[in-house]
């Protein structure tokens, strides 16, 4: 199969935009990250290609056009909108046809989920090019995080996520669930394409900047009588060129044949479903229900940011259709209870919610969450709940135990051994950029997972190589981001957005006196998409 060309380009140029109006101009994405956004590399992928094209249960699911094998084809074939032959548009097709080698990553990242996304374009019967937007947004990354808090395929910024009805909490990031965000944005869409005189290049200008940017500069135009169409007005410079990627994508795939381009093949079928599980459930669990790999499952449902779904929902999971009737015969067998484990304990004298968070393997900010606590004022023969590994977790942490004692003597010869105590606020990833090693090693050492949650005083056993350096972390929820110091910024305040430490920022920055930062000035941050509230 050969590259898709335009979209491997896409990468490059737009790695992850802003879908708010209140999206800073000042901030823009560091040339690192367009390395680090892919959520799926194919050299360390979980199977989900083979996942989607697995034929030797079932069919995937019925074809949404039968006349059409191939869902690029489809699209191609299908798209309506006129694009014209200026030198905005030839600027981008130019720069997309002479760049052809990354798009097939692109494409196999939109395999397990351009058909739900067709369907619900079709649905609201909504032009097929909208498909491709998740291409010019986050090439098509579930993971994505922009620089300026933008998440999942189609960007969401928190506010405007919560405006189309993708809830967000320490559980969940509708922002990041495939199927939901892609309602959301259908229906952001539809909102702007009305609010906008029914224009869809305005609709796709307003998507990037904000209608009310767009709107102001119509206004301009029309008081200056000037032309009002969206070539002639004044927006940001990536406002400017994200209308032109988009529309040179179109010709590209219109025209394949005339650019010499041969399209990939995704099957035009149903590769996912949505089960409905109808409870909270351990991931764990789910992904041994299902037969996956915990990766797997994730990679599929990128909205979970712990342990569990949501305890309030949404109380779904998207699985492979070959295994989900499979998965929901399997899953009306298991008594809503025992999907997650719980301890229900009763605060003694001299408890402290920070005292029952260490001894019990998990957080305060969990222990509130689950038992719906304002404060961490806690009374003598309160009930908690406490969530406790499942039993599939159990095995597999006490397995991996087991296996990484035995590599513990063949450290020690080549490594120095370091103890680390957990203090309030660590997390794996902070503690693996410390030593310089990656969070799956710490992992491995200790005998855990890397989606376990660290206790405070927990005491990690680092090996530290003595002469060489190890490999920093590239686990797929790290992004590289820039961000541009406002007037009255301070390094805390800035360290508090992105939630990391104040010291990790003084530190990747190299920055010599921590008092004093200007406007202006540039700052890389390092973020772990799951972790951050901007």
């Amino acid at each position: 199969m050969k590259l898709f060309l335009p979209l491997f380009l896409i990468i490059l140029l737009s790695a992850c935009q802003s879908t708010s109006s209140q999206a800073p101009e000042f901030i823009e994405v560091s040339s690192e990250a367009s390395t680090t956004t892919n959520a799926v590399d194919d050299t360390n992928e979980e199977g989900l290609t083979n996942l989607v094209k697995d034929q030797s249960r079932q069919q995937l699911g019925p074809l949404i056009d039968k006349s059409y094998e191939n869902l690029w084809v489809k699209l191609a074939e299908g798209f309506n909108f006129e694009v014209p032959d200026n030198s905005r548009v030839a600027e981008q097709r130019d720069y997309y046809l002479k760049h052809p080698a990354y798009l097939k990553r692109v494409s196999k990242r939109a395999e397990p989920f351009l058909w739900l996304i067709v369907e619900q374009i079709e649905a609201n019967d909504l032009p097929l090019e909208l498909a491709l937007l998740p291409i010019v947004e986050s090439t098509f990354d579930p993971f994505a995080y922009s620089h300026a808090g933008a998440s999942g395929l189609w960007q969401f910024m928190p506010m405007s996520g919560l405006r189309f009805g993708l809830s967000q909490d320490w559980w969940y990031d509708g922002r990041r669930d495939v199927y939901a965000s892609t309602r959301g944005a259908l229906k952001y869409m539809q909102v702007l394409h009305r609010y906008l005189g029914e224009d869809w290049l305005y609709a796709f200008a307003a998507y990037n900047s904000g209608e009310g940017r767009v709107e102001r500069a119509i206004k301009k135009n029309k008081k200056a009588g000037k032309a009002v169409d969206y070539w002639s007005l004044s927006l940001p410079k990536e406002t400017q060129n994200y209308v032109p990627k988009f529309l040179a994508l179109i010709d590209i795939l219109r025209n394949h044949k005339k650019y010499n381009i041969d399209l990939p093949y995704i099957p035009n079928q149903q590769a996912l479903s949505y089960v409905n599980i109808g409870s909270q459930i351990d991931l764990a669990y789910a992904a041994e229900l299902a037969e996956l790999s915990l990766a797997e499952l994730q990679l599929l449902n990128p909205a979970f940011n712990h342990w569990a779904t949501s305890p309030n929902g949404p109380h779904n999971l998207l699985l492979p259709t070959l295994i989900a009737e499979e998965f929901t015969e399997k899953l009306a067998k298991i008594d809503i209870n025992k999907r997650v484990r719980w301890d229900r304990y009763l605060v003694k004298a001299g408890d402290s919610l920070s005292v029952i968070a260490r001894n019990k393997q998990t957080t305060t900010r969990v222990l509130k969450q689950i038992n719906d606590l304002d404060s961490s004022f806690i009374k003598i023969g309160q009930p908690l709940l406490i969530p406790i590994a499942s039993k599939s977790q159990q095995l597999a942490l006490s397995l991996q135990a087991k296996r990484f004692e035995a590599q513990t003597s063949k450290n020690s010869a080549t490594n120095k051994k370091i103890i680390h105590e957990v203090i309030e606020g660590d997390t794996l990833w902070d503690i693996s950029r410390e030593y310089k090693v990656t969070s799956k090693e710490i992992a491995k050492w200790n005998g855990f997972k890397t989606q376990k949650t660290l206790r405070l005083g927990q005491k990690l056993i680092i090996w530290k190589p003595v002469s060489t350096t190890a490999v920093a972390d590239s686990k797929q929820f790290t992004r590289h981001v820039t961000y541009q110091v406002r007037s009255g910024d301070s390094l805390g305040e800035i360290a508090q957005k992105f939630n990391v430490k104040t010291a990790d920022l003084i530190r990747w920055n190299n920055i010599k006196n921590s008092k004093y930062i200007k406007s202006g000035q540039k700052l890389k941050v390092l973020v772990d998409v799951r972790n951050t509230s901007t």
